[in-house]
């Protein structure tokens, strides 16, 4: 364990001592550089101090980060082997979140409202359609064939479609996230109902209980830890759609931010806003990691 946190320990110095070399100990020009880097070591001090088991793993990531933006700061300042415009310094990217904090505020509200709205209503639809129909046998043979044959078609296919038909870019741009997530959702439900064991339910008859108790009460708590589980694929692929239906013709949200400085050429900005997209999933992933084990106690 100290070995590992030693080490992290050195190559952060490593790092702070270049980028401080490379900008003559002038804190104003790589504020944002050095803010990231010191918001880095508190997480990671903070992460091994609450989970000390996972230290070496923990290190091995933390390390992993830090050599990749000492590479990056060598690469683009010192060797100068990268052209500026495709790979820019690391701290004119990072300033970037400081002079372009009001767009991205309005970029990830913009994006978070749409994803909200959109993965609530497809995940919402096909777990109560999935229950409707996995619970009966007929049903289930007559859709769960269409599913398996339009699951597995790239949402992304709809858009011109979309577009076109519906009254509004935002309004296409959720049709293809609700598409995107609802079909494997429904698919899911219908799976999961249908392998459920036959013995939990003869025994909820048996104690006389109603459609409506057999729903609530036994079996989607029976399909709420998968229904948990699978929501962090879920989540990345409703943020890919998301991304993407964006950068295909918005007037705002994170994926239009990409899309708008990329037509310019400004790749400091682009680089920023996949960062920023970067940060963004992994923060809902950890709420959404969160929320699960308190939700899920089965898994504690």
């Amino acid at each position: 364990m100290r070995r590992a946190l030693l080490a992290t320990q050195l190559i952060f110095a490593a790092l702070t001592a270049l980028v401080l070399r490379n900008h003559s100990g002038s804190l104003a020009d790589c504020r944002m550089f050095l803010a990231t880097l010191a918001l880095i070591e508190a997480v990671y001090l903070i992460r091994i101090y609450r989970e000390p088991r996972r230290c070496a793993a923990l290190s091995v990531i933390t390390s992993l980060i830090l050599i990749i933006l000492f590479a990056w700061e060598l690469a683009a300042v010192n060797l100068k082997i990268a052209n500026p415009i495709l790979l820019p310094p690391p701290d004119e990217v990072f300033e970037v979140f400081a002079d372009c904090r009001a767009l991205m505020f309005k970029g990830v509200f913009s994006s978070l409202a749409l994803l909200g709205f959109s993965m609530s209503s497809a995940l919402v639809s096909g777990v109560i359609l999935g229950l409707a129909v996995g619970r009966a046998p007929f049903l289930r043979d007559i859709f769960l064939p269409i599913t398996k044959v339009l699951s597995p078609v790239p949402p992304i296919i709809y858009s011109p479609y979309a577009v076109a038909v519906m009254p509004t870019f935002r309004s296409a741009a959720a049709l293809i996230i609700i598409l995107g997530i609802f079909w494997p959702t429904f698919m899911g439900i219908i799976n999961r109902v249908a392998a459920m064991d036959r013995r939990i339910a003869d025994s909820a008859r048996a104690l006389g209980l109603s459609p409506r108790e057999m729903i609530f009460r036994v079996m989607l708590p029976y399909l709420f830890p998968g229904i948990m589980s699978g929501l962090h694929v879920t989540l990345s692929t409703s943020f890919l759609l998301l991304t993407m239906a964006e950068m295909m013709g918005a007037s705002s949200g994170l994926g239009y931010f990409i899309k708008n400085y990329s037509d310019y050429a400004n790749y400091t900005n682009v680089i920023a806003g996949i960062i920023l997209i970067g940060l963004v999933v992994s923060l809902l992933n950890a709420l959404l990691s969160f929320a699960e084990k308190r939700l899920v106690r089965w898994k504690e």
